[in-house]
């Protein structure tokens, strides 16, 4: 006898634990880990669907109370078996119940319509069918359509189902009757919604160049010596990291082996699909939000019939149900998007090594600004260090020439333009080159600084700018430190001081204004918000049907337009004061990434960089794309606050629409902590950095230990305090592991 531990469909919330059932033997052979079964559940044995999770031959309970599976439910997907354990790893070191888990690596939660395409083949011999359109033609009243559908079929032979009723504007009908008399064969196959729309080009193998051909190198013998590793694949901007994925792809392929490529921005998607499609043709495929639930699903069909053997898209598509996986590699690794804002709260680039590991494949996480974590991971030897220090073809760097604003303000140049990038771009378009104005929002709301001299007002216990509340009240999101809002800078008297307040939308009035000539193009949400809204900008820019591209930190990512000769970073700093620990980090990578876009082509590029703090250690890095001088200070910073990866952070947010019992419940949960470790560094409860949401009151939980492993069992503690609790009703605990930004 087999028995299989159950748990109930992941519709169901609040029934999070494990039913074990019997096996019938009719069914043994078709229940595995991973598939969706019928089952008996609760005193009226309602059916319900639930995921089979674990199998065993041994009951738990007295076997007569066992009740046996109904069946295998229809129309479902299975499952793969990795995808379940990867789940089960989700939920203990994330946080989280088994059906978030579950629902986060299934990604398509049911059957779509199956798309067909039918075609229509004339049977009768040739002799037989010219007498039945005589016999046609002959008769009184008869019918057009049937004449000019044997007519068609009798110079074709066969034709499409849909060019018979859309292009010849025949009806089914007519169809049906020719199936019935035995004249045609009407034969279906299934087609594949394919998001790809082939560019008809091919990229032939590009030549590596010496660091890149090292890089692969390594990688490839690691693997013939039957070692998995984790790589972090350190290069320059434009230094060719692509290139490298590719080879190492291709290799992969060529063991019969699947690969998976993360990246983290759906505006990029498009661009890196191109170059991957161009290479490697049909076997490459797409996964992500924008998509129909229909090609969603078409896409997770083919990857588990091994028609597709690369994915590409934004974190979810880690979740491909490939069963040969044998790569993953992680573009821009150090992008915040690949951290989940949603329970569980996943990082995907953990998330994949522990994908890696169940299935032993190698991971290649790829940045020109690698997060501190990663790079401290690399230097003491977890992750292998890769590196390539030129761009393609020794193409040099951009020059950057940074301009502090207190000076443009105090010499009267009170215009979002800096004089010399108002100089710098009269002379692009004089010479019909192109121009990329990245306007940084990071960090853009709450924080509070001065125009005059650039000085932020920072919490003195967490080295974190202030964020602005109602009541003009500034809070610090990690200790709950709060003072008002000064009138006047206390650092040097100014008036000029307050919150910063300009979007891409007011950027482009006044760059029509400066520049009439000059062909604008904006790329924010609000121009991408069609399903191929990404796609046209960047399609235009890129055919030269503009001048200048002005946008968000989504023009900053790994674009390449050759023809870009200048970018302008505006209002550099704005991210440094987003009242986060990491703040230096972001900005120094986005500026990194921005100021990298310029000069890909055969022109040398320039950037401006303007900024109310020229001084600060990640600007002058940024200046010179100097990872090693921004990674010493940063570091240093981060061990002398006990930030990750120094330490380790949990966050625990309580919520109620109830504030006095959103207060107790945090009350208790902090309390009950700080008895359970007392070496784990509590700080709160507090008021989330917005406090309440819809209808919501939040409180948080700050805990700090240099083993991930302690707070791991602190959730623990928390989720056994739920388990027993009573009266909690609507509160709901979320958790949140080394958070990629404040609360």
């Amino acid at each position: 006898m087999k028995y299989a531990d159950v748990i109930i469909d992941i519709s169901h919330e609040k029934l999070d634990k494990t039913f074990q059932y019997e096996i019938p033997l009719q069914l043994q052979d078709a229940v595995r880990v991973g598939s969706q079964v019928v089952i008996p559940f609760g005193n009226g044995d309602r059916r319900v669907k639930g995921f089979v999770v674990d199998m065993a031959e041994e009951p738990k309970i007295a076997p007569e109370r066992i009740k046996p599976i109904c069946g295998v439910a229809k129309d479902s997907i299975a499952v793969e078996s990795q995808l379940i354990a990867l789940a089960s790893w989700i939920k203990r070191n994330y946080g989280s119940t088994m059906n978030q888990a579950l629902k986060t690596v299934i990604p398509i939660k049911k059957k779509e319509s199956i798309r067909q395409k039918k075609t229509v083949e004339l049977i009768l011999e040739e002799a037989a069918a010219r007498t039945e359109f005589t016999n046609l033609v002959s008769r009184k009243g008869h019918s057009k359509a049937k004449e000019r559908l044997l007519q068609e079929l009798m110079e074709h032979g066969t034709i499409a189902w849909d060019d018979i009723t859309g292009g010849l504007h025949i009806p089914s009908s007519v169809i049906r009757d020719f199936e019935r008399q035995g004249w045609v064969r009407v034969t279906a196959s299934r087609v594949y919604r394919n998001p790809v729309a082939a560019s008809g080009q091919s990229c032939p193998p590009i030549r590596l160049n010496d660091e890149q051909q090292q890089a692969v190198d390594t990688v490839l013998e690691d693997l013939r010596r039957g070692i998995h590793r984790t790589y972090l694949l350190y290069g320059v901007t434009g230094s060719g990291k692509t290139q490298v994925y590719m080879e190492l792809i291709a290799h992969t392929i060529a063991q019969n082996q699947s690969a998976i490529v993360l990246i983290p921005e759906i505006a990029l998607t498009y661009q890196t699909l191109m170059r991957f499609y161009e290479r490697f043709g049909d076997v490459v495929s797409v996964m992500n939000s924008r998509m129909t639930p229909g090609e969603r699903f078409d896409q997770y069909e083919r990857a588990k019939k091994g028609e597709i053997r690369i994915m590409i898209g934004p974190r979810s598509a880690l979740f491909t149900p490939f069963s040969n996986l044998g790569l993953i590699v992680i573009d821009e690794e150090h992008e915040a998007s690949y951290k989940s804002e949603t329970m569980p709260r996943y990082h995907a680039r953990e998330t994949a090594i522990a994908r890696a590991q169940m299935q032993e494949a190698s991971v290649v996480l790829g940045s020109a600004t690698p997060s501190v974590e990663s790079y401290a991971k690399a230097l003491e030897g977890t992750y292998t260090l890769l590196s390539l220090t030129e761009r393609v073809e020794h193409k040099p760097l951009p020059t950057c020439e940074i301009v502090d604003l207190r000076t443009e303000l105090r010499e009267g140049n009170r215009s979002v333009l800096s004089r010399r990038l108002q100089e710098l771009m009269e002379d692009r378009l004089a010479k019909h080159q192109q121009i990329m104005l990245f306007v940084n929002r990071r960090g853009m709301l709450g924080f509070i600084s001065c125009r005059a001299c650039g000085h932020v007002i920072k919490c003195p216990h967490c080295d974190v700018s202030l964020s602005l509340h109602r009541g003009n009240q500034l809070k610090c999101h990690y200790c709950g430190y709060e003072t008002s809002k000064p009138s006047v800078c206390p650092s040097c008297g100014s008036k000029y001081i307050g919150g910063f307040k300009a979007g891409t939308q007011k950027f482009e009035e006044i760059v029509k204004q400066q520049f009439p000539q000059a062909r604008v193009l904006r790329m924010d949400l609000d121009t991408t918000r069609g399903k191929h809204g990404h796609e046209q900008i960047l399609d235009a820019f890129a055919n030269h049907e503009a001048d200048i591209l002005i946008g968000t930190q989504m023009i900053v990512k790994g674009h390449d337009f050759p023809e870009v000769t200048l970018v302008g970073i505006l209002a550099a700093d704005l991210s440094l004061n987003a009242g986060d620990y990491r703040s230096a980090e972001r900005t120094f990578q986005l500026l990194t990434q921005a100021a990298g876009r310029a000069g890909r082509g055969s022109v040398p590029g320039e950037v401006v960089l303007q900024t109310y703090q020229p001084t600060h250690y990640s600007i002058v890095a940024a200046q010179t794309q100097n990872y090693a001088a921004f990674y010493e200070q940063e570091i240093a910073y981060r061990r002398l606050m006990e930030y990750p990866p120094a330490a380790h952070m949990l966050v625990v947010m309580v919520t109620s629409q109830e504030q006095e019992r959103a207060e107790r419940v945090a009350k208790e949960i902090a309390g009950l902590l700080r008895q359970t470790d007392e070496t784990v560094r509590c700080m709160g409860p507090n008021d989330a950095s917005i406090a309440k949401v819809n209808d919501n009151y939040r409180k948080v939980i700050y805990l700090r230990h240099k083993d991930y492993e302690r707070l791991v069992t602190m959730k623990d503690t928390i989720e056994a305090y739920l388990q027993d609790a009573t009266g909690l009703g609507d509160v709901l605990i979320w958790f949140d592991f080394d958070p990629m930004s404040g609360f």
